[in-house]
């Protein structure tokens, strides 16, 4: 249920803001469009270092393409400009009997630092949607190239349907992720510095900030992958197709994938690419994004195509 929910955590951190001249440093976001994803088998899930990232299985994948970078919140407002579409945190909630009553109200919900007078992980927010990610204290403007997050599966589903395009499945979000390349442990180059973003530090008391952010990151901010693909570890958490399973939910649950930049290795190291969470499909928070493929898109004819 989504007031269990609210009472748990797993990978979140405080919620700061970004300067607005951010932008200007992370070149990568300058590439929009998508890339090509060749076919080919992969093992797929670990040895699990948590328990619903195994068994190891081969997965065969067909080539696709996929977006070079989350949906920022510029394109999510292209969108919304297009056709007024309403997320679903602008909406009514749904009546949770029991609920208290600011989750009348439409809202969403938003990572709390724990403390003593509060020791929540998560607080139902009056006013937290994709304009305001943390709520009314909080706007976007000036992080046009920001993922977009408080994004539910179904808001996830609206802008792909507009976009011609799909979500990905989990095979082809870890696919497209591991990049042809070995699986760190911990996201660092050769050189021990942060090769995404990620929370660094003892959770929950500091965010180090070595990665150069507390919070999202513009797009492309780091290196791309194998694939040529930004951020597939840390920033936001992505939607894929999968379905999940979750005892305390009181919805349909969807596999989400990637971690964010609330994941510390001393708590939640999900930004591996065989790491998944469960998280019900009506909920966005403050640090749930997306990306989208084309499966209908013709393979390339050359490398320059």
């Amino acid at each position: 249920m989504l007031c269990a929910m609210l009472l748990a955590g797993c990978s979140q951190q405080q919620e700061h803001t970004i300067p607005a001249t951010t932008d200007a440093k992370c070149v990568g976001a300058a590439k929009s469009g998508m890339v090509w994803i060749p076919g080919g088998s992969f093992v797929m899930g670990e040895n699990p270092r948590y328990r619903e990232e195994g068994p190891p299985k081969t997965v065969d994948v067909d080539g696709f393409w996929m977006d070079a970078h989350e949906v920022t919140n510029a394109q999510f407002e292209a969108f919304v400009d297009a056709t007024g579409y309403k997320t679903l945190a602008e909406r009514n909630p749904p009546k949770v009997p029991g609920a208290p009553p600011e989750m009348m109200a439409p809202g969403s919900a938003v990572f709390n630092v724990p403390s003593r007078d509060d020791p929540r992980w998560w607080r139902w927010v009056v006013g937290a949607e994709w304009r305001h990610p943390s709520g009314p204290d909080e706007d976007i403007q000036g992080k046009d190239q920001v993922p977009v997050v408080q994004i539910a599966f179904d808001d996830a589903l609206a802008y792909a349907k507009w976009a011609g395009k799909e979500l990905p499945s989990e095979e082809q979000w870890e696919y497209a992720a591991r990049g042809g390349q070995a699986v760190l442990a911990e996201p660092r180059d050769e050189n021990g510095k942060p090769s995404a973003n990620y929370y660094q530090g003892a959770f929950p008391a500091k965010d180090l900030a070595e990665d150069g952010f507390d919070t999202r990151a513009p797009a492309g901010c780091f290196k791309p992958n194998g694939h040529g693909l930004y951020d597939m570890l840390g920033n936001v958490w992505e939607w894929t197709t999968a379905d999940g399973a979750r005892a305390d939910a009181g919805e349909g649950v969807k596999v989400i994938k990637g971690g964010s930049f609330l994941c510390a290795a001393n708590y939640c190291a999900r930004y591996r690419p065989a790491a998944r969470q469960f998280q019900e499909r009506g909920l966005g928070t403050n640090h749930i994004g997306f990306r989208l493929v084309d499966n209908n898109r013709p393979a390339p004819k050359s490398r320059e195509d």
